[in-house]
């Protein structure tokens, strides 16, 4: 169930909350906490992480980072799935993955749960859009589609064998059909 705290609060004052459990998110003002993630979210978050880090982490390509807040625009998101280049990722000088996220995904992947209201999560899809991602994928897990969004292009609904869009210097070829494949775990 998600919770909504209407008290005015600013980004920087929400910043300096504890973390929540689920993960809280700051949009328009409003603190919404996302729902715990469920059997079907966790495995096909789980999978599209390995699938991508397989192929673009040791070439340096690019990294997905599931449940990353990510703080722009005005708003502070905690993307099921936030894959960014190489180079965008900020380092310490030990070559450690910096804590804080000021930037937009150039990947945004969002896993429908049950108590989600739709609107919303692609609300997210298209703030990180706006700020510069380059591909939100919208994965619907009751009805096996994902909504593919692109910069200034038409949606596009990509069921079965569709092939799903990637961005270009990761080497991926996922169909609808093989992601939502992964949630079968018997046999």
């Amino acid at each position: 169930m998600s919770t909504t705290i209407t008290q005015p609060l600013s980004l920087e004052e929400f910043l300096k909350l504890p973390e929540t459990k689920p993960a809280s998110e700051y949009i328009n003002g409003e603190i919404i906490q996302k729902p715990i993630p469920k059997g079907r979210h966790s495995r096909l978050q789980g999978k599209l992480c390995a699938a991508i880090n397989y192929v673009a982490e040791e070439k340096k390509i690019a990294y997905a980072f599931p449940e990353l807040r990510c703080t722009f625009g005005e708003r502070s998101i905690v993307p099921d799935v936030a894959v960014f280049q190489w180079k965008r990722i900020s380092l310490t000088s030990n070559d450690e993955v910096l804590d804080n996220f000021e930037l937009s995904p150039d990947w945004t992947i969002e896993i429908l749960s049950p108590e989600q209201k739709p609107n919303k999560v692609i609300g997210n899809i298209l703030h990180c859009l706006k700020y510069g991602s380059r591909l939100g994928w919208f994965l619907d897990p009751d009805d096996l589609s994902i909504l593919v969004f692109l910069p200034e292009q038409q949606q596009l609904l990509l069921q079965g064998k569709d092939p799903l869009p990637v961005l270009p210097e990761i080497e991926l070829a996922l169909t609808a059909e093989q992601v939502f494949g992964w949630l079968k775990m018997g046999s």
